[in-house]
């Protein structure tokens, strides 16, 4: 169920809760303060190396004769694309290399290689999201508006099809995330005037990915086109995968509207803690994933950059065993299998749902 109160349910009096709060706080002092050369080369080498890769990838698909050499190429351009999403994309996008005054990595000028416009995005994500992180009626991310992802949601026979919406989600992710970024609670004349800020993106998007870039193929020009549509496909499945383990695991909770009346900034932070996942990661699983394998930290600090948030963990994971509080995370697979089993179980009406639950305990 929801939580209405937060002290209750961490069993944590507000001194602990407020000195939890400046713990934190010092965290973030230090990570901003300490900023500098080193974080700007890295995001600076990272797209360099995105670029590098992206253009070694599509001449390989447009060069070679054999079909490893096209999977191969392809395969690339899936990874490439990948890390513009995650590692940087949606990083710059949160402002986290704001502080460089890089006109060039700016969260005011950045557009990402995908159809949802990043001005869209970052409303209905950096604000709607990380604002109101799993606040029934306020996170339009719970379940992304197709499906539902706790009990407290009520059931509609509608959700005996979440499974297959799971899938074609899955699927289609860059595209639920364009349409997500149209805020419907607008007047009629600004939901026109986003729809069709979303339409040009589109446009733009498919020349590029299936005109333009097949047409440089010449004759080639249908091994671009496919290899385009396959890596833009691995992108979506993969940055899905990373997006709902952070988010609907086992151990993530879910909020009451009534936390916000009077919430602290540090029953913020706790918000946070309680509403996210982890999962295990090696350097360069991290990397691929944007390093969002340490969401908690994420959405403790989401507008501090992404290398960082490793050396966060080290220190964020000894405050949640201090004051008692669960720090969720588990293999990238677990966290996953756990997502699945929730999407499935709460398909069904709440008995049933309850009773495979208890099946599966048992």
């Amino acid at each position: 169920m929801a939580i209405t109160d937060i002290a209750d349910y961490t069993h944590l009096s507000p001194e602990d809760i407020e000195s939890l709060g400046r713990e934190l706080d010092t965290i973030r002092s230090d990570i901003e303060e300490s900023l500098g050369s080193r974080d700007a080369a890295y995001i600076r080498r990272t797209i360099a190396f995105q670029r590098t890769l992206d253009v070694a990838a599509r001449v390989l698909i447009a060069t070679t004769r054999s079909r490893a050499g096209w999977l191969l190429g392809t395969a690339a351009l899936g990874v490439a694309k990948s890390v513009e999403n995650m590692e940087i994309g949606h990083n710059v996008s949160h402002g986290q290399w704001d502080w460089m005054n890089d006109p060039v990595i700016h969260s005011s000028t950045w557009e990402w290689d995908m159809v949802a416009v990043s001005s869209q995005w970052k409303r209905s994500h950096n604000y709607r999201h990380h604002v109101f992180s799993n606040v029934l009626g306020e996170d339009d991310d719970l379940g992304f508006g197709v499906m539902r992802v706790t009990s407290d949601q009520p059931w509609r026979r509608g959700y005996l099809l979440q499974p297959l919406q799971n899938l074609f989600l899955a699927l289609t992710f860059e595209w639920g995330i364009a349409l997500h970024g149209v805020d419907l609670e607008r007047p009629r004349a600004e939901k026109l005037a986003q729809l069709k800020l979303l339409g040009g993106k589109i446009a733009r998007q498919g020349v590029k990915d299936y005109a333009l870039w097949p047409a440089l193929s010449l004759k080639r020009w249908r091994r671009t086109l496919k290899a385009n549509a396959v890596a833009n496909l691995l992108r979506n499945l993969w940055s899905y995968v990373v997006i709902f383990c952070g988010h609907f695991p086992d151990g993530t909770q879910k909020f009451a509207t009534d936390v916000l009346e009077t919430e602290t900034r540090a029953e913020w932070y706790l918000r946070q803690m309680l509403g996210a996942a982890n999962f295990k990661a090696s350097k360069v699983l991290g990397f691929a994933s944007g390093n969002l394998c340490y969401q908690i930290e994420h959405h403790l600090f989401p507008d501090l950059p992404s290398n960082r948030l490793a050396e966060i963990s080290r220190r964020v994971r000894p405050l949640c065993e201090k004051y008692g509080l669960p720090y969720v995370t588990g293999s990238l697979a677990h966290q996953y299998g756990s997502t699945l089993r929730i999407i499935h179980r709460l398909a069904l009406p709440d008995a049933p749902a309850a009773a495979a639950s208890t099946r599966g305990q048992g």
